[in-house]
C-alpha cells in the first residue's frame, strides 16, 4: 500500500507531540528514583524517596483515594439518573439545567471553593472534615459525568427501547437498570474515567478547602515541591501514578466485560 507524502511528515510531528507531553513526567518520575536530583543518573538509583513518601504521608494519600472513590460514587448516583432525565425532558428548562451544570467548570477551582466556605464553612466541624473536600470535587466532576453518560443517551434510540420493554410489561425499575444503563455502559465508563483522575488530582479548589487535618496528595506534592527536596516531591508522583493507573486499568477491564444476558 503506498503511503501519501504527508505520512512522515505527520508521523514526524506526532512523536514531537507526544514527546513534548511525555518527556517531562518521565523526568518527574526519574527525579524521585534518583538518590541525588542535582548529580543525575550518575548518583545512583534508589526507591529510598518513595518508601519515605509511603512512610510519611500515607494519610494524604489513602485521604484522597477515599475522596475520588466516594467522589465517583456519588457522582453514579446523582449524573446518571440526571443524564436520564435531561435526555427524555427535551426543551428550553432543560438546556438551562444542562448549562448551569456546568458553571462549577467554567469557574475558577478557588471561586468555588470560596463560594462553599461562605455558604457552609460555619455549620458545625462540617469545615474541618473530608466530606467538605468531597462535596467541592462532587460539584466539580458531576458535569462530567453527566456529559458523558447523556452523550451516549442521546446517541441511541432510548426512547424505542424503552417503549418496547414497557410494551412487554416491563417496569419502570425493570426499564431503567435492564435496558438504559447497560446501553449506556460506554458513557458511564467513560464518565467514571474523568470523575477519578479529575478527583486525585483536583488541586485549586482543595488549595482553599482543606485543612492540615484534611491534606490531599496533590496538595502535599505542592508542599513538597515546595519546602522538602525535588525527590520527596517527584516521589509523589511516583505514588500518584502507582495509584491511578490499577485503578484506570480496573475500569477499562470492567467496560470490556461482555455484558449478560
Amino acid at each position: 500500500m503506498k503511503r501519501s507524502p504527508f505520512f512522515w511528515p505527520l508521523l514526524a510531528f506526532t512523536v514531537l507531540v507526544a514527546a513534548f507531553l511525555i518527556v517531562p513526567v518521565a523526568m518527574s518520575v526519574l527525579a524521585g528514583l534518583n538518590t541525588n536530583y542535582f548529580i543525575g543518573l550518575s548518583s545512583g538509583l534508589t526507591l529510598q524517596w518513595v518508601v519515605k513518601v509511603w512512610t510519611d504521608y500515607q494519610g494524604p494519600i489513602w485521604l484522597s483515594l477515599g475522596i475520588a472513590l466516594g467522589c465517583l460514587a456519588l457522582t453514579l448516583v446523582l449524573g446518571v439518573p440526571l443524564a436520564y432525565v435531561l435526555a427524555r425532558k427535551q426543551g428550553p428548562v432543560a438546556r438551562t439545567l444542562e448549562e448551569m451544570l456546568m458553571l462549577p467548570v467554567a469557574l475558577p477551582g478557588l471561586a468555588t471553593a470560596l463560594a462553599l466556605i461562605v455558604a457552609y464553612g460555619a455549620v458545625g466541624g462540617f469545615r474541618s472534615h473530608w466530606s467538605f473536600i468531597l462535596v467541592g470535587h462532587v460539584l466539580f466532576t458531576l458535569p462530567f459525568m453527566v456529559r458523558a453518560v447523556l452523550a451516549v443517551m442521546n446517541a441511541i434510540d432510548m426512547r424505542t427501547l424503552e417503549e418496547g420493554a414497557r410494551s412487554l410489561g416491563a417496569s419502570f425499575a425493570q426499564r431503567f437498570f435492564g435496558v438504559v444503563l447497560p446501553n449506556c455502559r460506554s458513557g458511564i465508563l467513560a464518565g467514571s474515567l474523568m470523575v477519578l483522575t479529575l478527583s486525585i488530582g483536583e488541586f485549586n479548589m482543595t488549595l482553599l478547602l482543606h485543612t492540615p487535618f484534611t491534606q490531599t496528595l496533590p496538595v502535599g506534592l505542592a508542599d513538597a515541591y515546595a519546602s522538602l527536596r525535588i525527590e520527596v516531591g517527584s516521589a509523589y508522583t511516583v505514588i500518584f501514578f502507582i495509584m491511578i493507573v490499577p485503578l484506570l486499568i480496573a475500569l477499562q477491564w470492567v467496560g470490556r466485560v461482555p455484558q449478560g444476558r
